[in-house]
């Protein structure tokens, strides 16, 4: 085992931002079965604040083809910036995008990389999210732009990426905001990443948002909107040269198309994800001559599917991604099942979770963790067995372990099974004091995984439930259609008997609750204190939604934006009924509620609205605004910020 220090004092910074100073930092590995265990470090009775605000070191981090580079997110001085590392050590090249967001990133080859970024401007007097995509030049030293000057909201569709080394890729680009412009319809060009220089390979059709290319880069498939985005068509095509044909339509949002997950090297044959008899998302073989499912190859009894993990062809697949109570990968293929049963065998208590591999496998980074310790990123040489240490989620916490995390299911009132994720504080609870915490989407779900919300709240006495409640995902269509129409009802009454449930264990004490929540969650908690004061002693709200009705009219500054109205009309069903911002007298709960004024998820008239209703009304409600806050606490500052204030105001109005 080898700890490496991935960074310095000196670095290169690239022109989408500023410079800064900088300091990156890898944690102590886990123990290995080579070697003795050290003696677990005594953790203190309780960590500082600040310490569960840390950014990750480094996250979501990507190996280029050959395992000689990293890229990945990582924390400076409490901000994050997207960073490329030479893994034989030195400095490390960092793009800095300034006030925009890093929506994803792939490697091209071994020197250049693909970035897309999005950010909103104001067009013709409203809010537009742009995006664009650029090429990243691994030693920080060229950006080549890959879009005109001209391009729109979807302008960052990459949908292929040459496998022979040259820096080509299939990008599909809206190279017009203007309805009635030939250039609004997204184009696909084949783009070479070290100039920008690019070449027509489908023209834009009209309707058509998004194109699918095989393995080899034959466009293969359309996807079509109608203006409103309420009509979808599915266009497709057997090989280059050949005419696009509809070959299946859907007229509302409760229809389906069945579209294939992976073009296989056989140009006849796909797979699809889709429902099984039950409605679980299930693995298909799928004839592109006959338009049918074949065989079905996996599916997890109780469960949907996320994903396919692709191999070095993208016309095959090593591994199928399932969330059951954790995240997980199940490999298919024999020699990846071979090389995590050889990771198991190194790690102890690590949970090591493959994330990211050279093209011959030969270097590895996984994540070893667990949903009660933050853990860290390493990488795996297979030729040797060594492991280097490059980054930590929590720098102070390492490789320890804080607060016991576990699945439970509880009954809701009308009998549906509720799983949730609770979170312990050390010792032996009993008439504890609780947070629920519902999470946000709502379409997402709440797993055993390390959350530094749950963990502090943990830290300072609390019982933590997080519901996924009904409407979440990766239950099946059948779990998640109950959440229709059920905003705040069925939805908010599922939060409520998570309390009843654990009451009845002795786990909590009934009358010391609080509900706390972000985005969707940020609603329930300040449904709660609207709708249920009687049962909660206070609430807080971070990015939560106010007015549905709002949201409604935000929603159509998106494309297909009658599609989205659609969709939260039918998923809220009485948006001004459920809509807490139009009954502030009823807050019978004290309320905080924080927001971040660079949040393009969900606007920060939400927050500031329900405050100052709160404020005419004469309710105790505390407002934070965070000038540089987005929604998805990018910034350490606002972590610890966010933290402080949960942790006073819990501590005025329900103290562990």
């Amino acid at each position: 085992m080898r700890g490496k220090w991935f960074g310095s004092t000196a670095l290169a910074v690239v022109a989408l931002g500023i410079g800064f100073p900088a300091a990156v930092h890898a944690q102590t590995a886990p123990t290995v079965s080579s070697a003795p265990a050290a003696a677990p470090a005594a953790r203190p009775t309780r960590y500082d604040t600040s310490v569960f605000a840390e950014l990750p070191a480094i996250e979501a981090p990507s190996l280029s083809p050959s395992g000689d580079k990293i890229a990945a997110r990582i924390a400076v001085d409490g901000v994050q910036y997207f960073g490329i590392y030479p893994v034989a050590g030195g400095d490390p090249a960092i793009v800095a995008l300034g006030d925009t967001d890093l929506n994803w990133w792939r490697w091209v080859n071994d020197d250049w990389l693909v970035i897309g970024i999005g950010q909103t401007v104001p067009v013709q007097d409203e809010e537009w999210y742009l995006t664009r995509a650029f090429g990243v030049k691994t030693d920080g030293k060229k950006l080549v732009k890959l879009n005109k000057e001209t391009a729109g909201q979807n302008a960052s569709d990459l949908i292929w990426v040459a496998r022979d080394g040259s820096p080509r890729v299939l990008l599909g680009s809206q190279n017009s905001i203007y309805g009635d412009n030939v250039d609004f319809w997204p184009r696909v060009d084949e783009i070479d990443v070290t100039t920008g220089r690019a070449k027509r390979v489908q023209a834009g059709q009209s309707g058509v948002w998004n194109w699918y290319a095989d393995g080899s880069g034959t466009v293969r498939m359309g996807y079509a909107l109608s203006d409103d985005g309420r009509k979808r068509r599915l266009y497709y095509r057997q090989q280059r040269g050949d005419s696009f044909k509809v070959i299946d339509r859907a007229t509302s949002i409760d229809d389906s198309l069945e579209m294939p997950a992976m073009f296989l090297g056989d140009p006849t044959k796909a797979l699809i994800i889709g429902d099984d008899a039950d409605g679980y998302s299930a693995l298909y073989e799928y004839d592109l001559t006959k338009l049918e499912r074949g065989k079905q190859l996996f599916a997890s009894k109780g469960y949907d599917i996320g994903g396919l993990w692709s191999d070095a062809s993208d016309t095959g697949y090593l591994g199928i991604d399932v969330t059951r109570d954790k995240p997980g990968m199940v490999w298919t293929d024999p020699a990846m099942l071979e090389l995590q049963k050889r990771l198991d065998g190194m790690i102890k208590g690590g949970q090591p979770e493959i994330v990211s591999m050279s093209r011959d496998h030969g270097t590895v980074i996984f994540r070893a963790g667990a949903a009660s310790g933050p853990g860290g990123y390493f990488l795996f040489h297979a030729a040797d067995g060594t492991v280097d240490a490059i980054g930590s989620v929590n720098r102070t916490i390492g490789m320890k372990l804080v607060h016991r995390v576990r699945t439970i299911r509880y009954k809701a009132r009308d009998g549906l099974e509720i799983p949730a994720v609770l979170t312990l504080p050390n010792g032996d609870p009993h008439n504890a004091p609780l947070i629920v915490m519902p999470h946000g989407g709502p379409f997402a779900r709440d797993t055993e995984e390390w959350d530094w919300w749950a963990q502090f709240l943990a830290d300072r006495g609390y019982v933590v439930i997080q519901p996924n409640y009904r409407g979440s995902s990766g239950y099946g269509t059948k779990f998640s259609r109950k959440g229709i129409g059920q905003w705040g009802l069925a939805m908010q009454d599922d939060l409520d008997d998570a309390v009843t449930a654990l009451a009845a264990q002795g786990l909590i004490d009934p009358k010391r609750v609080c509900m706390v929540g972000a985005s969707y969650g940020g609603y329930a908690a300040m449904r709660a204190a609207q709708r249920d004061g009687s049962r909660y002693r206070c609430a807080v709200s971070y990015a939560g939604v106010s007015d549905l009705n709002r949201m409604l009219r935000f929603n159509g500054n998106f494309l297909g934006a009658g599609a989205r109205q659609d969709w939260l009309r039918q998923q809220v069903g009485d948006l001004k009924g459920v809509s807490p911002l139009n009954f502030p007298e009823q807050f019978s709960t004290p309320i905080l509620i924080v927001h971040g004024k660079k949040d393009r998820t969900v606007p920060v008239s939400q927050s500031r609205l329900m405050a100052k209703r709160l404020k005419e009304a004469g309710r105790n409600a505390t407002y934070i605004e965070q000038p540089e806050g987005d929604h998805h606490f990018t910034r350490e500052a606002d972590r610890l910020e966010f933290l402080k204030a949960l942790e006073d105001f819990l501590a005025k109005y329900n103290p562990a």
